[in-house]
């Protein structure tokens, strides 16, 4: 599938979603896109800005959710056009479709969200790539009904996305089953390694995590040719405003991305 105006995105090779979990200030924005944008080009993975407008679905009322829509599209467009790499964000109602079309180049189903039906048709009529997050609470086999509903919408490029299954309460694992069957579907695979981390709920008024265990889960999924990651990222982890409990630091994420690299690399020679 083609990516607005950048590159086209297929089974074939590595890419990768990067970024923080909500938007931040501009300068943490900037170095996080202006780190992950050179190293990708330096080992030639396929580099997209991720990062949401707007968090709907915090644990606490209180929580940072964001710059809301109309500033945040501003920014997405902002660090497209800087840096010169397609980005990526969070939707959660219907009208916000056509709105962010118009300034991302991909729309991203959340997982709590991936069987709003109204969601999917809004997302898919703007004619752009959309991405669904498999939820948590579904196994890859039953994915087949959310892309049924795109594809009788009108979608073309999909993209479906494995993010842990809950595994009794506030925690989650990674079955690489689900995998495997929703590759049987055809479309682009991304292993949401940091989200697969999570416990949600697991500090009360917000999720926990295990961080360290990302960049495994990640090389698993590799093994599984899996060629799109998606990795959240920060500066300073503890820090960030959204996921700080699940992030890679971005200095630790950048000299880990060569060896994932080598990874899917190796798993290639398997087929």
């Amino acid at each position: 599938m083609q990516i607005g105006n950048f590159f086209e995105i297929t089974n074939d090779d590595m890419f990768l979603f990067g970024g923080p979990c909500v938007l931040e200030s501009s300068e943490i924005n900037d170095e996080i896109a202006s780190k992950l944008s050179v190293a990708c080009k330096e080992l030639g993975v396929k580099y997209v800005f991720k990062a949401s407008f707007d968090k709907a679905n915090r644990s606490s009322i209180n929580s940072c959710r964001g710059p809301g829509i109309k500033e945040g599209l501003k920014e997405l467009k902002r660090i497209s056009d800087k840096f010169g790499v397609p980005t990526v964000t969070d939707i959660h109602e219907s009208y916000q479709a056509e709105m962010s079309a118009n300034y991302v180049d991909i729309l991203q189903i959340p997982a709590f969200l991936a069987r709003q039906t109204d969601l999917l048709i809004a997302a898919a009529k703007t004619g752009k790539p959309v991405n669904v997050k498999k939820p948590q609470f579904m196994s890859g086999e039953d994915m087949k009904n959310v892309v049924n509903k795109l594809k009788e919408s009108g979608a073309e490029n999909i993209m479906l996305t494995e993010r842990g299954t809950m595994f009794g309460y506030n925690n989650l694992v990674v079955d690489y089953r689900n995998l495997l069957d929703m590759a049987s579907f055809g479309f682009p695979l991304i292993m949401d390694a940091t989200h697969s981390t999570q416990k949600p709920g697991g500090e009360g008024n917000k999720s926990g995590g295990d961080p360290q265990y990302a960049p495994y889960l990640a090389k698993c999924a590799a093994i599984c040719n899996v060629k799109g990651f998606f990795f959240e990222v920060h500066p300073k982890p503890k820090n960030a405003l959204s996921d700080a409990s699940t992030m890679m630091g971005l200095d630790e994420f950048v000299k880990f991305l060569p060896t994932l690299k080598k990874t899917v690399e190796l798993a290639s020679t398997f087929k």
